[in-house]
């Protein structure tokens, strides 16, 4: 769930998806900005966009299609242009963008705000904050940041790891075994990020990054054992606090009358929010070392990303042969 709140619950076929919400206050400590404007009450404002918009149509008087929902940021060319324009034009312009009750203003490079944009600020609530970062590189900062706060997001029942910087998520029917699995590879020395629940954000189209809720961050639950803590056992060397979301690892009892793929030439997905992910079902059976079989699906995925691939080298191979013949 959502630190900061949501907007909208939408379902989706089995996958709810939410919008969410920043506060105001979170952006300003992140973003170390200078708040101009102290006497405006920021403590209910919240942010629900990742994109941000630089208002120069705007100031133009063009206001077709303008979002009042984003952060605004006026940067060098719409300061200047300000400075040129008549100054009730730019203040009567500053008003209407004040009016839709956008979450905020950044000036960037410490641009300095006339006594009229502040008294406008405290008319209509909308707070004014100062930068000495660049408007392009300030830009960029926040939204990457605010894409991953304002991710879509879901909760999975599963185990996390990183396995060689790969991120592993092994899933499976309860007690099947995936955090006994989990703390065979954090022994030899890889990494966990969940166990139990796994928080899974969209950050891209092509981009998972997984997460453990603060409550359970850094246990393992082990039957007949209980709770242990991986970081104190361990060390911090063995935890993690956020990983893509590279391979799914699926565990499975195994089943005699059902065929398993032995080659590998064709990749199977499961699907996360709209992304894809590879795949692979593992069977269970005693004497497997789930430990050893992760990590060497780990290597072969690293494999594959940098274009070898051992099945269809394999195949390759077996069809040369078949043709000389």
């Amino acid at each position: 769930m959502a630190k900061d709140g949501f907007i909208e619950c939408i379902k989706k076929g089995r996958i709810l998806y939410m919008s969410y919400t920043v506060d105001l206050s979170k952006v300003i400590e992140k973003m170390n900005l200078e708040n101009c404007t102290p006497e405006v009450d920021i403590d209910e404002i919240k942010v629900s966009q990742s994109d941000v918009n630089r208002p120069a149509l705007q100031l133009a008087g063009f206001f077709d299609y303008f979002d009042a929902n984003r952060i605004q940021i006026i940067g060098q060319v719409e300061y200047t242009y300000m400075q040129k324009m008549d100054k009730d034009h730019g203040v009567a312009m500053m008003e209407r963008i004040m009016q839709a009750k956008v979450p905020c203003i950044v000036m960037c490079r410490n641009l300095d705000i006339s006594p009229e944009f502040v008294e406008l600020s405290t008319r209509y609530g909308v707070p004014i904050f100062k930068t000495s970062k660049t408007t392009s590189s300030f830009m960029a900062e926040v939204i990457r940041w605010l894409k991953v706060e304002l991710a879509p997001r879901i909760s999975i029942h599963g185990v996390l790891v990183d396995v060689y910087g790969e991120g592993l998520l092994i899933m499976g029917e309860s007690g099947i075994g995936k955090s006994e699995a989990a703390l065979e590879l954090i022994k030899r020395g890889h990494r966990l990020v969940s166990d139990d629940v796994v928080e899974i954000k969209k950050v891209s189209d092509e981009t998972l990054i997984g997460t453990a809720p603060d409550i359970t961050r850094h246990f393992i639950e082990l039957r007949g054992i209980g709770i242990i803590d991986v970081k104190t056992l361990f060390g911090v060397e063995s935890v993690k606090n956020i990983q893509s979301i590279d391979l799914v690892i699926k565990l499975e009892e195994w089943n005699k009358e059902q065929e398993y793929d032995r080659l590998g030439l064709e990749e199977q997905y499961t699907e996360f929010l709209g992304n894809k992910v590879v795949c692979h079902s593992i069977p269970i059976r005693p004497g497997r070392n789930l430990a050893v079989i992760c990590e060497s699906a780990a290597v072969n995925y690293r494999q594959k990303k940098m274009g070898y691939n051992a099945a269809r080298e394999l195949y390759n191979r077996v069809t040369n042969n078949i043709m000389k013949k």
